[in-house]
């Protein structure tokens, strides 16, 4: 019998949302611009499945495929380089737009600024996206990486010239590690997309560069003749994509704004247990946070993040790890006519968590609370394509992480 999905609807109490306004439309507006900048930026595709929509019953199913992000196949440098430009921009006491690609890698940059060190802490797209803008503009970058990173995305980080180890510690004894390091060098700074009590400013500038995805998914859905998706499933580690998604979300549309659905993986459930507990408070998950959702095994919550989710989040997803296994198979596989979406193990859970809802009854109660039916439209995030490719041929090629011995009804 395989584990089940654990859901809980949202009823913890309001908090003053002050935190919303970090995902303003003027602060993604500026992100959106520095990243335009780069002679290696294109918009992302926005995969429209029609026929997985009407195999599930739906009227929309939109995926956006970050596999072809800078080519880096994944959408972690959008919150480190932004993230980097407004360090440099404030410490030069000068506004993030004049920090362009062709200032930043100039002569004179190089001359009047000299040279960072950035510190972070990954299970592997975060890092390389950090050392590969750290590269691209002349700094530095050191990457550490919790025990159990795969070769792959140690190799793809290195490449950049990043200094990056494994340590035999948790991603969250990474990040405090990295933290550590940051505080003892010189024109050293951590790029962490987590936030905690006094470091809150350069995750909030993470989750403005990751506004850059939802901003041309909402330009995208508009050249669909999708004005508004009536649902957005977007997947969170310690929160911080959630937060600049649904917070971004929340302000394009303040008097009518889809229906948020938080997932994460079951090893690593610290949104979902916060939501759980329905007092407003986060809540930390400890040990070993062991699944295939190596991008999502984090168990301590941005603060800044969850302050947006509480307030706006309709409900909150713990995941096995063959939910994301099934999504991965289900887009590597489309119905005939839809494009294909090659996604990792951590940008394929929503698509796995969609088809469960939607196919299997014990989720009727969770399907109904959600109004998902013919007339909705569902926006996903394909985070990261293959970035193991070992693990994604063992479970798209091999099974690997099957659903069940017994069939599933079809929709």
């Amino acid at each position: 019998m395989k584990d089940q999905l654990k859901w809980v609807l949202n009823h913890m109490p309001k908090s003053d949302d002050q935190h919303l306004d970090v995902m303003s439309l003027p602060n993604v507006a500026k992100a959106r611009s520095f990243h335009g900048s780069f002679p290696q930026y294109s918009i992302t595709p926005l995969a429209q499945l029609d026929g997985m929509a009407q195999y599930l019953g739906l009227a929309g199913v939109y995926v956006k495929d970050e596999s072809y992000r800078f080519g880096l196949n994944a959408f972690k440098v959008l919150g480190g380089s932004f993230a980097m430009a407004r360090y440099i921009a404030g410490e030069m006491g000068r506004d993030v737009s004049e920090m362009n690609y062709n200032y930043l890698t100039s002569e004179a940059f190089r001359k009047e600024f000299g040279q960072a060190t950035f510190f972070t802490a990954t299970d592997g797209n975060h890092g390389r996206g950090v050392a590969w803008a750290a590269n691209k503009l002349g700094q530095k970058s050191v990457v550490h990486m919790p025990k159990g990173s795969s070769k792959s995305r140690f190799d793809n980080i290195a490449k950049e010239g990043a200094k990056v180890t494994i340590e035999e510690v948790n991603y969250d004894d990474c990040v405090r590690m990295a933290a550590a390091e940051a505080a003892q060098t010189e024109h050293g700074v951590i790029v962490q997309d987590t936030a905690w009590d006094g470091y809150e400013e350069i995750p909030s500038w993470i989750m403005q560069g990751y506004g850059t995805m939802a901003n041309e998914a909402a330009d995208q859905l508009r050249q669909c003749s999708v004005n508004r998706p009536t649902h957005v499933f977007v997947q969170a580690g310690v929160g911080s994509l959630a937060g600049a998604v649904v917070g971004y979300f929340a302000n394009l549309f303040p008097n009518d704004p889809p229906k948020f659905v938080v997932m994460e993986a079951g090893a690593a459930d610290c949104l979902y247990q916060g939501a759980l507990a329905n007092d407003g408070k986060p809540r930390i998950v400890t040990g070993d946070l062991k699944t295939i959702m190596a991008g999502l095994a984090c168990g301590e919550p941005n603060t800044i993040s969850w302050d947006i989710l509480r307030n706006h989040v309709s409900a909150f997803i713990s995941c096995p790890d063959w939910v994301s296994a099934k999504g991965m198979r289900m887009l590597s596989s489309p119905v005939k006519g839809d494009p294909r979406v090659v996604s990792g193990e951590s940008g394929a859970v929503g698509m796995g968590v969609l088809d469960a809802i939607m196919c299997d009854d014990t989720y009727k109660e969770l399907r109904d609370a959600l109004e998902l039916d013919r007339h909705s439209r569902v926006l996903m995030f394909s985070t990261e394509g293959n970035t193991d490719p070992e693990k994604y041929r063992r479970v798209v090629w091999d099974g690997e992480y099957p659903t069940d011995d017994t069939p599933q009804k079809p929709c």
